[in-house]
């Protein structure tokens, strides 16, 4: 029996470079970063003071009323859903609701709303807290909402790994479609995780650019922090976004004429058992993940024409990629247009894979690899392809990679189709 493919046929998302695709992807085609100083009186004493912060607030863009009752995680993920609903063509009908499920992922889930309520806790009392604090900062709250939205009833799931989530939120949906439990998923991811605590901590544990830090009179200079692959680059720089994508069994989606943006081939999921923080140095956990997304679409390395890496400007991540990616596809490697596309957008934790897929898809669907833009010294210990403007692809059938890996030493990677 042949297996069921799995196809893309609607995308959404807002991001710190755009308030949906189209802006997003003209955004990171241009290079245009989105990372900027947090307001003057976000949280002065923070020893960073930038962050990829959404380009458009969602709470301008949802229904007043609606909005109050979501987290902020769970706006962003919404103004996603409605945009990739809406240009999957499946808004007016033409799937049945038990036959339509949700795979949308956070890492972190509703913080701004348990960090407020716990200070209205202590400032006010136990009597002040929201009534509707738990099924805002639930991590499922975002997927739920949009199930609700979409009517989906096949099942709604929530993948938490770390900054592996919205990859893996895709890589279930796929599975979801495969194993005939769906004909349609709604997948992705959010984050909004711009808050003084989880900005401190990731502070304290020496993973936020320490470049990000103090006064600095440049309105440019915070745009230069997140640098992938450069010999300057000392961490992450915190983004938040979400990105979502409506996946289809093929067949289900040609017999109602629906636009295909490309075909998922495969994927891979792997845990280094290594470190809860770091990763294997050698990138083995991830090199496994690469190598069964291969496997799975049955791709060899010589159809890969692109990479969007995970590479989030941190010094042992970024070069752990690279052997990753040499280890997988040799020879060929030397050949790959490899992209960081946080870059621009800083690293969005667990919206960050769903983010990047959509990035990824649009690549293949464009012919055309976005930059990595504040690459002016390329570390040598990396021997990769990666252009700092925007880079054509090859014509003909090609594939790309999308890699994603986080906390706790989850790794997956997605391999895209032209179709």
């Amino acid at each position: 029996m042949n297996r069921r493919r799995v196809v893309v046929t609607g995308m959404g998302t807002t991001s710190p470079v755009g308030g949906d695709v189209a802006s997003t992807w003209e955004a990171l085609v241009a290079g245009t970063s989105g990372v900027r100083r947090l307001p003057s009186d976000f949280y002065p004493d923070l020893p960073v003071q930038i962050a990829g912060s959404a380009a458009v607030d969602p709470a301008e863009v949802l229904d007043r009323v609606k909005a109050r009752r979501m987290d902020r995680s769970t706006q962003l993920a919404m103004v996603a859903a409605l945009e990739a609903w809406a240009d999957s063509g499946l808004a007016d009908g033409g799937v049945d609701p038990e036959r339509l499920g949700v795979a949308v992922a956070s890492g972190i889930g509703g913080v701004t709303t348990l960090l407020s309520n716990y200070d209205t806790l202590l400032d006010k009392g136990p009597r002040r807290v929201s009534p509707l604090a738990v099924p805002m900062l639930m991590p499922n709250a975002p997927a739920a909402n949009i199930g609700l939205y979409v009517g989906a009833k096949a099942g709604v799931h929530t993948p938490v790994s770390a900054c592996a989530s919205g990859n893996e939120g895709v890589a279930l949906a796929v599975d979801q479609i495969r194993l005939g439990r769906a004909e349609v998923m709604v997948a992705g991811g959010t984050e909004a995780a711009i808050h003084p605590l989880p900005m401190a901590a990731f502070a304290q544990m020496m993973a936020l650019s320490k470049t990000a830090s103090g006064p600095d009179d440049d309105p440019q200079a915070a745009q230069r922090v997140s640098r992938p692959w450069d010999t300057g680059r000392d961490g992450f720089v915190l983004g938040e976004g979400a990105g979502v994508l409506v996946l289809e069994e093929y067949e289900h989606a040609t017999a109602r004429g629906a636009r295909i943006y490309a075909e998922i081939l495969g994927t891979g999921i792997t845990n280094d058992a290594h470190d809860i923080a770091q990763p294997d140095p050698e990138g083995r956990g991830g090199t496994r993940a690469i190598q069964r997304a291969l496997e799975d679409g049955g791709i060899s390395p010589g159809d890969i024409a692109h990479i969007n890496a995970h590479a989030t400007s941190t010094p042992q991540g970024d070069v752990a990629e690279g052997l990753m990616i040499h280890a997988t596809l040799g020879k060929f490697a030397d050949e790959v247009v490899v992209t960081s596309t946080k870059s621009m957008t800083g690293h969005l934790l667990g919206g960050a894979g769903a983010l990047e897929s959509i990035a990824t898809v649009l690549a293949i669907h464009h012919r055309m690899s976005p930059p990595t833009i504040n690459l002016d010294n390329l570390d040598p210990a990396v021997e990769l392809d990666i252009p700092t403007t925007a880079r054509a692809l090859r014509s003909g059938d090609i594939a790309a990679l999308n890699n994603s890996f986080g906390f706790g030493g989850a790794n997956v990677a997605v391999a895209f189709g032209s179709i």
